[in-house]
């Protein structure tokens, strides 16, 4: 299941606020979230620039989806709607009838991943936004996944742990409640008569004082405390802290299907971690070239093939995809496969590298396709010896914006990153766009689909056909690197 995810949440909201502000529904097989506006119509007017959310990513299975904020924060969800019928998902596939409710997700937890720190070496502030969200592999009922900000990358463990109490204690109910004082008991101002080696002496029992007294001949009927289980909460720990591997901002995580591996990326290298070593990891790409001036590309993404633990793919800002074998060498530096499309005669302009650049790349779950995003198109590259002297399908989603290279040059959106999905069946393929509006195409054979959706608080409202985007600064190294290398052109 692939969602395109747009709510809103203010700091404090509760699991109760959370069930009435969120309404699901469901298009194309995509999920959409949406807030009901007319439960809180104040609150839609403070939206927080730490609430945004700025990753998303379902597990597995499709009963869990997890959202990262530039405020550090992830907030979990978990699906409902399959508990009314009595059995999961895999098992509800089976049945000879379809239901017709949309999925519903309920808040389950939410816990403060990163914090903004400073690097004191490099004078660099390193904010707490999260760039993206992986779900680890569980082998019990506890909920396993990755979260990483620009430098670190942390392993966390969401269980739930049962709320222990004693009870069956030995007073009476009428003068104490629980382990606390006794109740209706006051505090007596009169100091207690101390005597000689620190004593005091003792009260006749009956006495006011917060001190419970046995009385003489002790109580008939003594016996031990009770530990038991009176409820259940959910609790978040760190399991793991990967840090002081990258030294440019990391742009792309990724698990490996033996599930005790993953890489991080960021724009010069990549790196291997194994899930249970945090102070070591192996480098194995690097296009960092000597002198920096000769610098010509960057990394943009990188991610594991879905069945094959030693091969995974990574796309550059040439708009070139290299899929790599760890089994060649320790460090990958030639590639076993290059998937880039071939100009057209006569096509080049000043613009044609910048908007080539991939900015994200997905593998389909049977690892025969690679989904890519440009700036202006959608490519589905097809995983095999014969066909990679280009893209096998290629949908068009800005194609209105090329009249206007030269003012999106101008004020950086040229630069602006999207990232695509795949559904759960392979049959659509989905990516954003501009003004809230994403698109879904169909890649099935013979298949004409084209649909563009709108994640607005009004339905009803007219869609934008030409959607604008507002001027932006620059904030990221590739971009840096693109502006340089056409400075010198």
């Amino acid at each position: 299941m692939v969602a395109m995810f747009y709510i809103f949440w203010r700091r404090g909201l509760g699991e109760w606020e959370w069930r009435d502000f969120c309404t699901t529904s469901c298009k194309l097989g995509f999920l959409h979230v949406s807030p009901i506006h007319m439960f809180f119509p104040l609150l839609l007017d403070f939206i927080f620039a730490v609430d945004i959310i700025s990753a998303i990513e379902f597990d597995g299975t499709g009963d869990h989806l997890a959202t990262g904020d530039r405020g550090g924060r992830v907030v979990l969800f978990e699906r409902t709607d399959t508990r009314d019928h009595g059995g999961n998902r895999k098992d509800l596939e089976m049945m000879d009838y379809s239901i017709s409710r949309h999925p519903e997700f309920r808040y389950k937890t939410e816990f403060q991943s990163h914090e903004p720190e400073f690097d004191y070496l490099k004078s660099l502030e390193i904010e707490e936004k999260i760039n993206k969200i992986r779900w680890c592999q569980s082998a019990n009922s506890a909920l396993y996944l990755l979260s990483t900000n620009d430098k670190t990358i942390k392993l966390w463990k969401v269980q739930e742990k049962k709320v222990k109490k004693v009870c069956d204690l030995n007073v009476y109910p009428d003068k104490a409640s629980g382990n606390g004082p006794m109740v209706g008991s006051s505090t007596s101002a009169v100091p207690k008569p101390y005597i000689a080696n620190g004593g005091y002496r003792e009260r006749p029992f009956g006495s006011s004082g917060n001190d419970f007294l046995f009385p003489p001949g002790g109580v008939s009927s003594l016996h031990l405390p009770v530990v038991t289980n009176q409820e259940t909460s959910l609790v978040a720990g760190c399991r793991r802290i990967y840090a002081h591997a990258h030294d440019y901002h990391i742009n792309s995580i990724s698990n490996n299907s033996d599930g005790e591996t993953f890489i991080s990326a960021d724009d010069l290298r990549i790196n291997l971690w194994n899930l249970e070593i945090s102070n070591q990891s192996f480098n194995i790409v690097d296009v960092k070239p000597v002198n920096m001036e000769d610098l010509t590309e960057v990394i943009t993404s990188a991610e594991f093939h879905p069945t094959h633990c030693n091969m995974l793919a990574y796309s550059s800002s040439k708009g070139s995809i290299r899929l790599i074998d760890m089994r060649q060498s320790a460090l990958c530096d030639t590639h076993s496969k290059l998937f880039e499309e071939q100009e057209a005669p006569g096509s080049r302009s000043f613009f044609t590298e910048i908007i080539a650049s991939i900015s994200d790349i997905k593998f389909a779950k049977d690892g025969k396709h690679i989904l890519s995003r440009d700036y202006m198109t959608l490519k589905v590259y097809l995983w095999d010896i014969t066909m990679d002297s280009g893209p096998v399908a290629t949908f068009p989603v800005h194609e209105y914006l090329r009249p206007k290279l030269c003012d999106l040059y101008e004020n950086d959106s040229i630069f602006d990153k999207f990232e695509c999905c795949l559904s759960g069946d392979g049959l659509r393929v989905a990516t954003g766009s501009y003004s809230n509006l994403f698109r879904v195409f169909g890649c099935s054979e013979g298949s004409t689909e084209a649909t563009t959706l709108e994640a607005s608080k009004n339905p009803m409202r007219k869609q934008v056909q030409t959607p604008s985007r507002p001027t932006r600064p620059l904030a990221s190294l590739s971009g840096v690197v693109r502006r340089g290398m056409f400075a010198h052109n």
